[in-house]
């Protein structure tokens, strides 16, 4: 891991950009004497690691009191995108605009980035609990597609906290039986582009024994941000 900028924000949290390989991430840690539990957070469906929303969370939590990362996965952010990807999102543009269903063309775009994804985040979980800083236990945030086949498959991930707004593929679906520590699903009950029923079957699926369904009125983009907060509540009961 290299480490390729740094700036001490005014909140404190010391804001680090690295490269590790091909793969460009963000780490956000606050002032601690001790190490401290990890965050990985992940936007839906491949958008930027610098988005806003992300962004405004990740700092958010680092003042809490966790370390907190993000990456451009393959495919995603900035990242160089394959011909099928540049295709598949094409098609994808094509079928909303005509008002035609998208489901099968979410799978194949989907599906592959999170076959690409989440080995990328493994081989970046590693390099980040070799942090004199950072000491784990390590939760996960975001994007559900690629955290359920992360929480399946690493062992390390204590807690997760979903967002429903993004297509989850059936591979994933079928995965969520897999997925049995404790979690938190966020749903935005009049999202647009996510059917409720669909959420609330997925959310039926997760084998976990502790989940809790978070659901508030609007569209996709309107999470309140006290969810961010309740959140970071969720995460100090299963991390601290």
């Amino acid at each position: 891991m290299h480490f390729t900028s740094e700036q001490r924000l005014d909140d404190g949290v010391l804001e680090r950009e690295f490269t590790l390989g091909e793969i460009p991430g963000t780490l956000w840690t606050p002032e601690s004497a001790v190490p401290v539990p990890l965050i990985l957070m992940a936007h839906n469906n491949g958008l930027p690691k610098g988005d806003p929303r992300l962004v405004a969370r990740a700092r958010h939590s680092a003042t809490s009191g966790y370390a907190v990362a993000t990456i451009d996965a393959a495919g995603c952010g900035d990242r160089p995108r394959s011909a099928a990807d540049e295709q598949a999102r094409a098609d994808l543009r094509r079928a909303m605009q005509a008002g035609e269903p998208a489901d099968e063309i979410f799978e194949s775009l989907v599906g592959s980035l999170v076959d690409r994804a989440v080995p990328e985040w493994r081989t970046t979980l590693d390099a980040l609990l070799g942090l004199p800083e950072i000491g784990g236990p390590v939760g996960y945030s975001g994007w559900t597609a690629v955290g359920i086949r992360l929480a399946a498959v690493e062992p390390r991930i204590a807690a997760v906290g979903f967002f429903a707004g993004g297509y989850v593929p059936r591979a994933q679906r079928e995965e969520a039986r897999q997925v049995t520590v404790p979690l938190l699903f966020l749903l935005q009950w009049d999202d647009e582009g996510n059917p409720r029923q669909r959420a609330l079957d997925l959310f039926d699926a997760f084998g976990t024994k502790e989940k809790t369904l978070h659901a508030n009125l609007g569209g996709h983009t309107g999470t309140p941000w006290f969810e961010v907060e309740d959140g970071n509540r969720f995460y100090d009961r299963h991390l601290m």
